[in-house]
C-alpha cells in the first residue's frame, strides 16, 4: 500500500492523545482490510518522522507516552507560550460570568430564560462562553420553536477547578459567613435611639 505513511499521518493527526501502533494497526486492519505487521507500520513512521525533520515544519512525529503524536519543534515552544498565556489572561466578563452561572445552576436552559432571568440580552455572553468551550449547545427544547438548549461543558469543570456540578456551592452556602467577600458592612446606628 503506497499510501500508508499518509493512512498514519492522518491517524496521529486526528487522534486527541497519542496513538499506540497497536490502535493504528487496529484501525487499518478494520479500514483497509489488511493486517499490517509492526516492522511494516514502524517504517512508514519512521518515513514520516523523516519526512517532518525538515526546516520547513514547525511540528514532528515524537513517540511519547506509548504512542505517536505531532508535536511542536523546540524551536517554536516560546511562540507557542505567549499564545497559551494571551489566552489565559483574557478573563470573562462579567456579563459572561453571570451567563456561565445561570447556565450552570439551571441546565439545560434557553437563550430567552437566560434573558428573562438577567433581564438583558445574553448574544454576546452567550457567544464568547461557546467561543471558549465553557458552554455547549445540549440540544432542543420541546417549546414552540424549538429553542437550544445550553449546558457546560468539561473545561467549565478545569476552568473553575470543579469535578463535578455537584461541586459548585449551593444557594444557602453564600450566607455563609467564611464564604463572604469583602469587609462586613457596619450597621448604621441611629442618634436619636
Amino acid at each position: 500500500m503506497n499510501s500508508l505513511p499518509q493512512h498514519i499521518e492522518a491517524l496521529i493527526f486526528a487522534a486527541p492523545q497519542p496513538i499506540p501502533l497497536t490502535e493504528v494497526q487496529s484501525v487499518l486492519r478494520d479500514s483497509v482490510g489488511v493486517e499490517f505487521p509492526e516492522e511494516i507500520l514502524l517504517q512508514a513512521i519512521h518515513e514520516l518522522k523523516r519526512r517532518y525533520d525538515h526546516a520547513q515544519h514547525s511540528f514532528e512525529v515524537v513517540e511519547i507516552a506509548g504512542g505517536y503524536q505531532f508535536m511542536t519543534k523546540g524551536a517554536y515552544h516560546q511562540t507557542i507560550g505567549t499564545h497559551l498565556r494571551q489566552q489565559s489572561t483574557k478573563k470573562l466578563s462579567r456579563s459572561a460570568l453571570e451567563t456561565l452561572s445561570i447556565i450552570a445552576y439551571r441546565q439545560p436552559v434557553t437563550k430567552s430564560d437566560l434573558e428573562k432571568i438577567r433581564g438583558v440580552s445574553c448574544d454576546y455572553a452567550l457567544q464568547k462562553l461557546l467561543e471558549k468551550e465553557l458552554v455547549t449547545i445540549t440540544g432542543r427544547a420541546d417549546s414552540v420553536g424549538k429553542p437550544l438548549l445550553y449546558g457546560v461543558t468539561d473545561k467549565f469543570m478545569d476552568y473553575f477547578g470543579i469535578r463535578s456540578l455537584n461541586d459548585l456551592p449551593q444557594p444557602r452556602e453564600f450566607k455563609l459567613p467564611e464564604n463572604t467577600i469583602g469587609e462586613p458592612e457596619e450597621l448604621m446606628v441611629d442618634a436619636d435611639n
